[in-house]
């Protein structure tokens, strides 16, 4: 991608959700294959994947697919075979986290880095860029400075810098999550994640007393960087990346039609930038983020440390207020909206908060209207015995609008490319050019003999009618042009060949001039790694990985957390969140206040939830958490058993410094 380019790149769980991404204004899609993808429901076959690919490259958009777990021995081969087959059905790069990859065939593919891989510094940015990254996703927790700050220490041309801008927040810096794993067997980092993020937690300090009780204190807002996007740019961020694999058909139109329009205002502005793909997009719906599934939203720390960053209460979607109860009856519920021209509609989602705080959900079969201006008189799917301390004057909030559900169900968008077009007379005929945007060319020829048009003044108008009807294609006219000697009269039967012939033309033209991206040649000899030691935070899982560090100078290399050699408490969750903070609990809150000053320090914390107890570390000095626990037994267990199933071993790595011969 050009250094002036800007991509919006957008989610898609599978190829017809990515079809429709590229239709409300992607510049790429990424996807998950049918294995290795970081997310174990999202899988999709090659097949499929290159049916998007066909789809999206008409556009000059581009398709990425996910290859981002960490690979055990025994799977770098059918990854290898993988990547050969996302090659050859035209993908146009793949993204990874497992540096393994980098030592065996793969095609002549562009290779991003995840999100997995942690990308915090400038050096780990520069590292990564001469390894043969192409593109690479920085970590959500950075801030403009920081982000400008591996901008400078990289090359725009060799390397463009990711940054997700929408969706779910995981807590921890990606790939340094270990929570699921030690609990449960699920690795993360192997797309199987159990989200104990969003489990509630009893909080005790030092001294065993409860600071909080259920609550979800490792849980997020979702992110929303809607008014730093411009900011963004300027710090050096070129691929805009909305997060959600997982969602649904009517988010992903949404959301991404939601950034288009905020990108081409953008773009308006700023001539010497230009989008990453062509077409321009038109919605019969506005974008709104609020009608999605979201817990609220934060720009997390891209302007800097903010308290309200969690969504402690709820890890569900609170929805908007939509009024309030008046009256419960035996099967239904009388609810007042606040504004009188609101609409409710049988399956809207209501939801309200119990005296726990706790969201309690209200899914409505029937709504009709109850007479007064605003009053509707809802019949629930559920008891209303099972609807906790509803009662007159509970605020009610609707998190699922039908209304909006059904539109999105329907077309919602047409992606255009605009087209110049020029009739002509040609020998024996007409010959009609099409120049689009891009400025990729397509003609055709119609043999026939003209004849004298009777109304001269209708005809130049009935000729440029006939020839801009490209409803059924991918372009649209921006200009038509009659280069013609006298007004003829041209009937449709053979004017509408005429246009689809060339429109054809025009589109193999487009396909022809189609280019794969480039591969990245490393840096050779092959550039030092920033650290000489690493420890199980490097996802090493394979030899091959093991080979990758050895090769870039480290000396010392621990296997990955998921080979079981870290039996003790060790770090499960590194994060930049701090539970202290959110509380109001850090020292640095205290500093200069009266009372408080000193009396607060940074002490460890236990946070528990059933019988999983983790304690809470605070490092003030990078201003980050984390979340310390072990290995729990069982796990340990069935995954050796799986391991003999699979007649794969956990790699060892040695974890001294290896002995130089004299």
């Amino acid at each position: 991608m050009l250094p002036h380019q800007i991509e919006l790149l957008s989610p898609a769980r599978d190829a017809d959700i990515g079809i429709e991404a590229v239709n409300h204004g992607a510049d790429a899609v990424y996807i998950g294959g049918p294995s290795f993808g970081a997310r174990t429901a999202a899988d999709n076959s090659v097949q499929d994947i290159g049916r998007l690919v066909r789809h999206a490259h008409r556009f000059g958009s581009r398709i990425f697919v996910t290859m981002n777990t960490i690979l055990r021995d025994d799977e770098l081969e059918p990854a290898r075979k993988l990547a050969w087959q996302l090659h050859d059905a035209g993908v146009d790069a793949l993204i990874i986290q497992d540096m393994g990859l980098l030592e065996i065939d793969l095609p002549p593919i562009q290779l991003h880095a995840s999100t997995q891989t942690d990308i915090r510094t400038p050096e780990k940015a520069r590292f990564l860029q001469d390894a043969g990254l192409s593109q690479i996703v920085l970590a959500r927790e950075l801030t403009l400075a920081q982000i400008a700050a591996i901008r400078a220490a990289t090359d725009p041309e060799r390397c463009t810098l990711e940054f997700f801008i929408h969706g779910a927040l995981c807590v921890a810096y990606s790939g340094q999550c270990y929570v699921s794993h030690a609990h449960t067997g699920r690795s993360a980092n192997r797309g199987d994640c159990s989200q104990a993020c969003r489990l509630p937690y009893e909080v005790k300090d030092s001294q065993g007393r409860i600071v909080a009780h259920d609550k979800h204190v490792l849980s997020m807002k979702d992110n929303n960087q809607s008014d730093n996007l411009r900011e963004l740019i300027d710090a050096g961020a070129r691929s805009f990346k909305i997060e959600g694999r997982y969602k649904d058909l009517g988010y992903v139109k949404n959301i991404t039609a939601h950034y288009r329009r905020l990108f081409d205002e953008i773009l308006e502005e700023r001539p010497e930038l230009a989008r990453a793909s062509s077409g321009r997009c038109s919605f019969n719906f506005t974008p709104d983020p609020d009608q999605n599934f979201n817990r609220e939203f934060t720009d997390y720390f891209v302007q800097g440390r903010k308290e309200d960053i969690g969504a402690f209460d709820t890890p569900k979607n609170p929805g908007r207020p939509i009024g309030w109860v008046t009256q419960v009856g035996d099967r239904w519920v009388e609810i007042q909206t606040d504004d009188p021209a609101t609409v409710i509609h049988n399956g809207d989602g209501l939801c309200y908060l119990d005296l726990h705080k706790e969201l309690v959900g209200l899914q409505i079969n029937r709504a009709e209207a109850a007479g007064a201006e605003g009053r509707w008189r809802v019949f629930p799917k559920d008891e209303l015995e099972g609807l906790r301390h509803l009662k007159r004057g509970t605020v009610v909030n609707r998190n699922r609008d039908m209304a909006w559900v059904r539109a999105l169900d329907r077309k919602s968008a047409e992606r255009r490319i605009g087209v110049w077009m020029k009739l002509s007379e040609a020998s024996g005929g007409l010959r009609l050019d099409l120049t689009d945007e891009d400025g990729h060319t397509g003609s055709a020829t119609l043999k026939a003999a003209l004849e004298p048009a009777r109304d001269a003044a209708q005809a130049a108008g009935k000729l440029r009618e006939a020839l801009g009807r490209l409803g059924e294609t991918i372009f649209e006219p921006i200009d038509i042009t009659l280069d013609l000697s006298q007004p003829w009269f041209v009937p449709a039967s053979l004017l509408n060949p005429l246009r689809r012939d060339a429109v054809a033309a025009l589109e193999a033209a487009r396909a022809q001039a189609w280019t794969r991206l480039p591969r990245a040649v490393p840096v050779d000899p092959p550039v030092p790694y920033p650290e000489d030691t690493l420890t199980y935070l490097a996802n090493v899982y394979n030899h091959k990985a093991r080979d990758f560090y050895a090769r870039h100078g480290v000396k010392v290399i621990a296997s990955a957390y998921e080979s079981h050699e870290e039996t003790g408490e060790v770090s499960l969750m590194i994060t930049k969140h701090c539970v202290r903070f959110s509380l109001s609990l850090c020292p640095k809150q205290a500093k200069g206040v009266t009372g408080v000053q000193g009396t607060v320090k940074a002490e460890p914390m236990t946070i528990t939830h059933g019988n999983e107890k983790l304690t809470l570390r605070f490092d003030c000095k990078p201003c980050e958490m984390h979340v310390v626990g072990q290995l729990k037994p069982g796990v340990a267990q069935s995954v050796r058993d799986i391991a003999q199933q699979t007649a794969s071993s956990p790699i060892r790595f040695y974890k001294t410094r290896p002995v130089t011969p004299a």
